[in-house]
């Protein structure tokens, strides 16, 4: 993947080819970038397991050989200078892009099962423990996401078997629309790839919290607590699922992420001053840390 990237980067420099209104070698480029993410997040992971490690590799192996599978397609189409997504053009191109959706789904499997491992896993750190496993688990959701963008728009339905694309991106625009820079989502309706994007990465966004809140420890009292940074993992795992689910209703209801109405600003208020008061509490040194952490210092 980190070798597709820079070939897909070098692309992006000599090839002037725009498809679907971005430059053609701009997926591959963000696929094979958020693959190298994901796959050494997962690898990882499974360092962690004190057993069922053999389970673990094979589960592993399988979305490292779908990834790779996937990219090896989406890259095939790139060069043929074709849609690889939602083609429906002609019975090659439909022919690939439901190979794609079927290692799509292999490595979705692949991913439940280390999901499962880590929730039967006992690691010791419950706050590593519960940040890895929710991470695990909302980046599932997020995966599944994509499963939503394969169906077809109305329009598409009411071309019936003469639709060239079926399944789109965006939600009550057509794809390749004006769109944000660097991300290419779409700025004037809604854009599953938000929600796609955000709920995958929090297989990274939140084990590196905790270990934000680790290397804080030494200077905030608060934080040596391991249940304060089990309760601080929580809050943020369950405020990072309430963002997840916020994008991906924005996006359903066809509307872009940067103009949100006010029912979408509305609650996404409630879950910061929700997040914020569960913070605070969380923080609350519990009874009887003080003391103890007091008489650890004065012998140390």
């Amino acid at each position: 993947m980190v070798l597709l990237a820079l070939v897909s980067a070098v692309g992006l420099v000599l090839d002037d080819r725009v498809l679907v209104g971005a430059p053609i070698w701009f997926k591959p480029f963000k696929f094979a970038v958020s693959f190298v993410a994901y796959a050494m997040t997962l690898a990882w992971m499974l360092t962690l397991l004190p057993r069922g490690r053999r389970v673990g590799w094979w589960a592993g192996t399988v979305v490292a050989a779908a990834s790779a599978t996937e990219m090896v397609l989406i890259t095939a189409q790139v060069i043929r200078g074709r849609q690889s997504h939602f083609n429906n053009e002609t019975a090659f191109d439909a022919a690939l892009f439901q190979a794609m959706g079927a290692t799509v789904v292999v490595l979705w499997l692949g991913a439940l099962v280390i999901a499962v491992l880590l929730l039967l896993a006992r690691i010791l750190d419950r706050a590593i423990a519960w940040a890895v496993r929710l991470g695990s688990l909302i980046a599932l959701a997020g995966a599944a996401v994509g499963f939503l963008m394969v169906r077809p728009t109305p329009e598409q339905l009411a071309a019936g078997d003469d639709a060239s694309v079926v399944g789109a991106h965006s939600v009550g625009v057509a794809d390749g629309g004006p769109s944000m820079p660097l991300t290419g989502w779409a700025t004037t309706g809604g854009d599953l790839r938000i929600a796609h994007f955000f709920g995958m990465h929090a297989l990274q966004v939140i084990p590196l919290l905790l270990l934000a809140l680790v290397a804080l420890a030494p200077r905030f009292a608060p934080l040596r607590d391991e249940r304060v940074r089990l309760r601080l993992t929580l809050v943020a795992s369950g405020a990072y699922a309430a963002g997840f689910a916020l994008v991906t209703w924005q996006a359903l209801r066809g509307q872009a992420l940067m103009t949100p109405d006010a029912t979408t600003l509305a609650t996404a208020g409630a879950i910061v001053l929700s997040t914020a008061a569960a913070t605070w509490a969380s923080l609350r040194t519990p009874s009887g840390t003080a003391p103890a952490l007091a008489a650890k210092e004065s012998v140390a």
